[in-house]
C-alpha cells in the first residue's frame, strides 16, 4: 500500500523555484548542473546510453532548458577532450538550527574554498560543521524516482511500482515517488519506461533513519540557512532529517 515510511527533505539548490530567472543567475544555474555532467561523464565515458549517471546528470540539465552546446562541453571536459579544472564530488556533514541534521552535497574544483565557505554560512547561521561520520549514520542511500501520476489509475501504478522491484512508495500530490536500493535504480526506472510512465525526476537521495520536528522560529532561521547555502555556487543538494 502506499504510505509514508520514508521522510525527510532534499533541497535541490532551490532552483526548482527559480525558472524565471535573470540571465546572471540562469548562467550560475548551467554551472552547477554542468559539474555532475563532468563528474559523470569522467567516471564511466561520454556516452549516455550506456553511462547512466551522465543520462540522470543530462536528464536534470534538459529540465532547465541548458543549452545542447554546455552540455556537449561538460562532457567533453568530463571525457578530457577539453581542459578544465579537476571537479570532485563531496559531502559535508552538519547541523542546522534546533539540531537538525544535514547532509551537503557539493561538487568543486577548490576543496579548501568550498569547505571554508560553508564553514562559514553555517557558523553564521546558527549551525556546526559536522566531523565525517557523526551525521552520515542516521542517513540511508536510495535511488528516487518521481513519475507523473496524473490521470492514472493508483492502484495500478503501485502494482507496477512493485513488481518492477520498488523499496517503499509514496503519493505526493500527482506524483508517485519510488524508493529503490541504489543498485536497483537503473533497472526500476527502464521497467517503469517499458510501462510508459513519464519519469519526472531520477536520482539518488539520502533519506534519514530517524526524524525530528522543529517549532517556527527554528523554521525561520533554517529557512534562511537554506536560501544561504543555495547562494554557495558548489553547493548542489542538501538533504536533511526534518
Amino acid at each position: 500500500m502506499l504510505h509514508e515510511l520514508m521522510s525527510g527533505h532534499s533541497h535541490w539548490a532551490g532552483i526548482k523555484q527559480r525558472k524565471g530567472v535573470n540571465d546572471a543567475k540562469r548562467a550560475k544555474i548551467f554551472t552547477r548542473l554542468a559539474k555532475p555532467i563532468v563528474i559523470a561523464a569522467k567516471e564511466g565515458g561520454g556516452n549516455p546510453d550506456t553511462n547512466f549517471k551522465l543520462r540522470m546528470a543530462i536528464d536534470k540539465a534538459h529540465e532547465f532548458n541548458m543549452p545542447k552546446d554546455n552540455i556537449d562541453r561538460a562532457i567533453k571536459r568530463g571525457t578530457g577532450e577539453i581542459e578544465g579544472a579537476e571537479i570532485s564530488e563531496i559531502i559535508y556533514e552538519a547541523k542546522g538550527p534546533g539540531n537538525i541534521m544535514m547532509m551537503i552535497k557539493t561538487s568543486t574544483d577548490n576543496k579548501n574554498r568550498t569547505v571554508s565557505e560553508i564553514k562559514s554560512i553555517l557558523t553564521k547561521a546558527g549551525g556546526k560543521f559536522g566531523e565525517a561520520g557523526s551525521i552520515m549514520w542516521n542517513f540511508e542511500s536510495v535511488g528516487n524516482i518521481i513519475v507523473d501520476a496524473t490521470g492514472k489509475n493508483m492502484d495500478e501504478l503501485e502494482m507496477i511500482a512493485i513488481e518492477a522491484g520498488a523499496k517503499d512508495i509514496k503519493l505526493d500530490n500527482n506524483s508517485l515517488i519510488i524508493f529503490t536500493e541504489v543498485s536497483d535504480l537503473q533497472k526500476i526506472q527502464e521497467k517503469l519506461m517499458q510501462n510508459n510512465l513519464t519519469i519526472l525526476e531520477s536520482g539518488l537521495t539520502y533519506l534519514p533513519k530517524s526524524t525530528i520536528e522543529i517549532d517556527s522560529a527554528t523554521q525561520k532561521s533554517y529557512d534562511k540557512l537554506l536560501e544561504i547555502l543555495d547562494d554557495q555556487e558548489d553547493v548542489e543538494e542538501i538533504f536533511d532529517n526534518l
